[in-house]
């Protein structure tokens, strides 16, 4: 059997930055357990397991067009520290919960704190980054 859209699989997989940074990994806990094509993953790594057996490794170097898309500017903003939770300093790099004013929720990252404005970047923390996946295909469940 091979991975084919349609199949619920488990993979064991690492994923690494440029550098070689490791950003995340599914060794040490239970491998990712998916449908392939069902859009659950992220567009080049689902496309990358079809065709893989079990047992199979495959590296898959993925553009930011193929996982969380381009860093865009129009994600980067500024709110009046006002509308920030009562009794929260903000600092740079604390991740946040906010709403859109459609109601969806939304997470952003504190880029800047000025005296009157925090700056904030909905970009996924990954967006603009090229990612290089080690994917181990471990068992097709259907």
């Amino acid at each position: 059997m091979i991975a084919e859209k349609g199949k619920k699989i488990r993979v064991h997989y690492t994923g690494t930055l440029s550098d070689g940074e490791v950003f995340d990994s599914s060794r040490g806990r239970s491998p990712l357990e998916f449908t392939v094509g069902a859009g659950q993953m992220i567009p080049g790594f689902d496309k990358g397991v079809e065709g893989m057996r079990v047992g199979e490794e495959r590296t898959l170097v993925l553009p930011p067009d193929l996982a969380y898309g381009t860093k865009r500017n129009d994600r980067v903003f500024s709110v009046s520290r006002d509308v920030m939770p009562e009794n929260y300093e903000p600092s740079v790099g604390d991740s946040l919960q906010m709403m859109t004013r459609g109601g969806t929720p939304m997470s952003v990252t504190v880029t800047s704190v000025g005296e009157d404005s925090v700056e904030l970047d909905a970009n996924h923390r990954l967006a603009g980054k090229e990612l290089t996946f080690k994917v181990e295909l471990m068992e097709i469940l259907e």
